[in-house]
């Protein structure tokens, strides 16, 4: 059986295409990438899809794509399931997420450590527990600080920065996915 690698989009299906949602819009396209998005189906919690891809030692690595379908807040559990039931450890998951901190159209990658106050990611150390040694793909969404975080995180995403992650910055994040596959 080959290495196994689950990548978890964190957002709101409410509000998909918002910076706030742009783990699922990078699910969304990664699904795409990998010719994952026709296998897509709704499961408990959210939507999954796998196929197996190459790392970047022309090895075969089977791949879960995860959407949960909660907001993410209280995603924890689905994603607790979809890991219990496809890769097992948390050091083979990796969570996108949105990230005030960090520049505009800036992937920072993460292995272990803080939630740095992003209470969705809080929500899955939580449930790990002790057990918290996942990556995370930080998206940087830079805040305003002139509005409010929700004023700014909820409304659509400016197209130039949803064409970002549908070119160059896929490229980064299909880049750092090859990476970790090539570990485990």
């Amino acid at each position: 059986m080959p290495p196994q690698l689950l990548v978890v989009g964190l957002g709101n299906l409410p509000h998909p295409n918002t910076r706030h949602s742009i783990g699922h819009v990078i699910i969304d396209v990664l699904a795409a990438q990998f010719s994952i998005h026709r296998s897509i189906n709704r499961s408990v919690g959210g939507f999954i899809g796998c196929s197996n891809v190459l790392s970047f030692l022309d090895d075969i690595v089977s791949l879960t794509l995860f959407k949960p379908e909660l907001l993410m807040n209280i995603s924890s559990p689905s994603i607790m399931s979809t890991l219990h039931n496809t890769v097992k450890l948390p050091a083979s998951m990796v969570i996108i997420h949105d990230s005030l901190d960090h520049k505009v159209k800036v992937l920072s990658v993460k292995l272990e450590g803080s939630a740095n106050g992003h209470n969705g990611v809080w929500s899955v150390i939580d449930t790990l527990r002790a057990n918290a040694d996942f990556y995370r793909f930080r998206i940087g969404i830079r805040w305003d600080c002139a509005i409010s975080p929700a004023n700014y995180m909820l409304p659509d995403m400016p197209l130039d920065r949803l064409l970002h992650w549908n070119g160059i910055g896929l490229d980064r994040v299909c880049s750092e996915l090859r990476r970790i596959m090539s570990r485990n």
